[in-house]
Formats: structure tokens, C-alpha cells, sequence
């Protein structure tokens, strides 16, 4: 048994062997003394990525501290499908699934293609490569929206993408976020309800402060029907915790900005998404409303510019007239407002 290697991925059939093999059950994890530290650690879990859409790193020693990293999993699943909130379960996967990246960069190729196996990827190694079958790399990565990662723009054979580590990693990643996602929440018993109440009061603690901070407050300047469709999606996207491509919180901000919300408002939208991190989140935003070098700021992509980065999404008889060549256009026949004036960008 590696005791190492299912500690670092607790989601693997090794760590529920690890557990099988010392006798743990669920009546000891939530009420034994033996595994207080890792109810302790289980709530670590989900303030660090509740805080910082990463879990934290803990040194690993020896199989004790292992035992109690790979039952602080469980653990958290427990909490997080007893709060059943959406934003708290898609920013836990999404921590898991960061942390799980970062551990595979150190891992050989076998270990990783095991992984990815165990994550139900299609992939092997040919010549030493790692690679993916190309139905796999298009569902997880088709929410990645730079140029680079197009299935055009890279090696393939007989069905088979050619990837180096890192990109393949950054594939499993979105594997295991969805895979988490769509096992949470769990169905939990009365008994166990009981047993983690302190805890998931911890939890929607460390959650409300979060939320509460950043709550969207808007004062009525945005109107659904009067935003083009591309940017009506991205707002909603971003209301309802979805992750946005660069390219695509570039546009949103830009927009934002430009028809008059201020970087606090524009900051409560981003809030929302799982992978908010407000220090990031606070320099991007003031470097796109020019806030930091003291101008007036990015202009919003034209219309072939969303196109082409993948944007344009439900484009409406509007959009189609033959007359739209860029947003703005679109929000301002739709107020009849005057055009903004164009910023260099």
C-alpha cells in the first residue's frame, strides 16, 4: 500500500483501502477521539477553499498523519453536503481539484496516467508521451477558451491528443472538479447531521463572511433585456459561480466599466465564481477600469474579437442586422444612448 501517494489524492481507491485497512469507519470519524485531527483537518479543508479555492498543503510524515489527511476527505464531503449550498460545493471541488494539479507536476508519468485512469480519462503513454483520447480532452477542456488549448492546435493520432504534463494535468483537473461536483452532495443521515453541527457551523461561518463581503448590490444600472447576448451570458455566468476564461472576465469588466459600474460592484459579481480571489480579483479589475496607471481604461472587444475568442454566444436578429460590429453598439441602440467614447486599450 502507498500510503503516500493515497493521502495526496484521497479520492483514489488506495486512500478508501488505507481506511479499510486500519478498520476506520464513518461512527469513528465523527465521534472517535482517535480522529479528532482529522474532523480538525476536514474543516481546514473547506475554510482553505473557501478562502483561497486551494487546499492547503500539510507535511505528511508518517501513516498516522497520512490516516488522518486521507479521513479529513470524507469528512469535508460530509460537511459540505450537509450545508448543501451550490457556491461552497463548486468552490470545494474546485480547491481539490487545484490542489490535486499541483501535487501531479511531482509526480512521474505512470503515477499521473494511473490518476487519470482512476478519474475515468481515456489515456496512455505512447513513446514516452502522455496522451488522451480526444473525446476526453474535448468535454474537459472545452471550458478552457485560449487559443492554445483548440484540439486544432495540437499532435493527434489515431484518436489520441499528444500533451505534455502540464496541460494534461490541467485536464485531470477539470476532470476531478466535475467528478466531485457531480457526487455532492451525499445523502446524509440524521445521525451524522447531528455529530458535524459544530462544524458546519464553523463552515457556514467562514462562508457567510464571504459571501456577505462581496454580495452582489447592484442600484439598477443593468438591464438584462438592454445587454448584448454575449455579455448577458458572462454576467450571468458569473452571478451564478461559473468560471470565466480570461478573455471572457476582460470583456465583462471592460463592459461593466465602460456603460458606468464602479470596481466595487464590478468585484461583488466576481465574487461569486469559485475561483474568486479577491487580492487577484481587485488588481485585474482596477488595471482593466484603469484605476491603477490613472486612465480611463480598456475599451471592450469588438464583436470579431468575442467571435474569435469564442464569445459570441445566442447572438440575437440584433446582432444578425448587419449593422452590429460591437457591443457597445448593440447597448446603445438598445438605450438609445449616446456612444461611449472609444478608449485607446
Amino acid at each position: 500500500m502507498d500510503t503516500i501517494l493515497a493521502s495526496r489524492y484521497p479520492f483514489l481507491d488506495d486512500a478508501s483501502d488505507f481506511a479499510s485497512e486500519h478498520g476506520v469507519d464513518i461512527d469513528m470519524l465523527i465521534s472517535s477521539d482517535t480522529f479528532e485531527e482529522a474532523r480538525r483537518r476536514g474543516v481546514d479543508r473547506l475554510e482553505s477553499a473557501i478562502e483561497n479555492s486551494e487546499v492547503s498543503y500539510v507535511p505528511l510524515t508518517n501513516d498516522y498523519e497520512r490516516l488522518m489527511e486521507v479521513m479529513s476527505y470524507p469528512y469535508a464531503r460530509m460537511i459540505v453536503s450537509t450545508i448543501n449550498d451550490r457556491f461552497l460545493t463548486k468552490r470545494y471541488a474546485l480547491a481539490e481539484a487545484v490542489r490535486m494539479n499541483k501535487l501531479l507536476g511531482e509526480e512521474s508519468q505512470s503515477t499521473v496516467l494511473s490518476i487519470a485512469r482512476s478519474l475515468g480519462v481515456n489515456s496512455t503513454l505512447d513513446d514516452d508521451r502522455l496522451k488522451m483520447h480526444f473525446s476526453d480532452y474535448l468535454k474537459f477542456s472545452t471550458r478552457i477558451k485560449s487559443p492554445d488549448w483548440k484540439l486544432v492546435n495540437h499532435e493527434i493520432y489515431k484518436g489520441y491528443v499528444f500533451l505534455p504534463h502540464e496541460k494534461f494535468d490541467r485536464v485531470l483537473q477539470n476532470a476531478l472538479q466535475d467528478k466531485i461536483e457531480s457526487e455532492l452532495p451525499l445523502p446524509i443521515p440524521d445521525n451524522i447531521a447531528i455529530a458535524v453541527t459544530k462544524d458546519v457551523t464553523i463552515v457556514k461561518k467562514s462562508m457567510e463572511i464571504i459571501k456577505n463581503k462581496f454580495e452582489p448590490k447592484f442600484s439598477g444600472e443593468l438591464v438584462n433585456e438592454q445587454l448584448p447576448p454575449c455579455i448577458r451570458t458572462l454576467l450571468a455566468n458569473a452571478l451564478h459561480g461559473v468560471n470565466l476564461p480570461h478573455s471572457g472576465r476582460f470583456a465583462l469588466v471592460s463592459f461593466l466599466h465602460t456603460i458606468g459600474m464602479n470596481s466595487e460592484q464590478i468585484l461583488a459579481l466576481f465574487s461569486q465564481s469559485p475561483d474568486f480571489d479577491e487580492s487577484k480579483s481587485i488588481y485585474q479589475i482596477k488595471h482593466i477600469t484603469g484605476e491603477l496607471n490613472g486612465t480611463d481604461g480598456y475599451t471592450p472587444p469588438e464583436c470579431h474579437t468575442m467571435k474569435s475568442n469564442g464569445l459570441c454566444y445566442d447572438p440575437d436578429n440584433l446582432c444578425n442586422s448587419g449593422k452590429m460590429n460591437h457591443p457597445l453598439t448593440y447597448y446603445r441602440i438598445k438605450t438609445n444612448a449616446p456612444m461611449p467614447e472609444q478608449k485607446k486599450g
